[in-house]
């Protein structure tokens, strides 16, 4: 195992063994220990190799959102091995709808709100006395422009065109939650913000996305690391503040 500095960060992202969080992983980890969180901890400890192979420091853990016992395990693997946890990244999430909202099933709607929102609870719930323990705790919430009330609404906006209930729906509730956490958090020195990565090529949307996720990680990156007079309870894309 790594062994870590007392000043050196500690960061937990959800759904990191892929994608989008693979890359804010391989961001992170230059001079931060990254936990990478799956369901599969073998997918996990493959990211794993292949972010120490490139010079950062990373560990595995296995972690299913929408599984209490997988979250309690998970805590008590970093409580075990680490004496606080500075960031979390709530970047797990799924789109399991698609078509019209009238012929979307309510269980393809149960299913995102299961991952996309009430996991982000849970797991943050879980998390917050390590969080409290850092000095400068950071929760990014890894929304979408998808959900933007402002955008989907917009005649003429690309997101307009879009229309799955489920998915954006959670994304919007999502960025809800976002403001109510910094709201408590903020006199605690919590910064928590929703962040935007665009439309990425990732499995998510069957790798139809222009946007590299090199690119999409740009903005989780910088909520991560925001310093102590940076924003919280925000929405933001790589280019600023995203309309609500």
């Amino acid at each position: 195992m790594q062994s870590t500095t007392p000043d050196q960060r500690v960061i937990l992202i959800s759904g990191a063994n892929k994608g989008i969080g693979r890359a804010v992983a391989a961001a992170l980890a230059s001079d931060a220990l990254v936990y990478v969180g799956a369901r599969d901890v073998r997918s996990a400890e493959r990211a794993v190799s292949e972010l120490r192979e490139a010079g950062g420091s990373a560990r595995a853990i296995a972690l299913d959102v929408t599984d209490a016992g997988s979250i309690g395990r998970a805590v008590y693997q970093l409580r075990r091995e680490t004496k606080r946890l500075d960031v979390l990244i709530n970047n797990a999430g799924i789109l399991a709808d698609s078509g019209d909202p009238s012929e979307t099933s309510l269980d393809a709607v149960r299913a995102c709100y299961e991952v996309n929102v009430f996991g982000v609870i849970a797991l943050t719930h879980a998390l917050l006395p390590l969080l409290r323990l850092a000095p400068q705790p950071r929760i990014v919430n890894v929304s979408s422009g998808l959900g933007s009330l402002t955008l989907r609404s917009t005649p003429g906006h690309f997101y307009s065109n879009i229309n799955g209930l489920g998915y954006m729906s959670s994304k919007s509730a999502l960025n809800a939650i976002t403001v109510c956490f910094s709201q408590e958090l903020a006199p605690a020195g919590f910064k928590v913000n929703a962040a935007d990565p665009g439309y990425t090529a990732t499995d998510l949307n069957g790798f139809t996305g222009p946007r590299t996720v090199e690119q999409a990680a740009t903005v989780i990156v910088r909520l991560a690391n925001l310093p102590a007079d940076g924003p919280t309870g925000g929405f933001f894309n790589e280019d600023g503040a995203v309309p609500w």
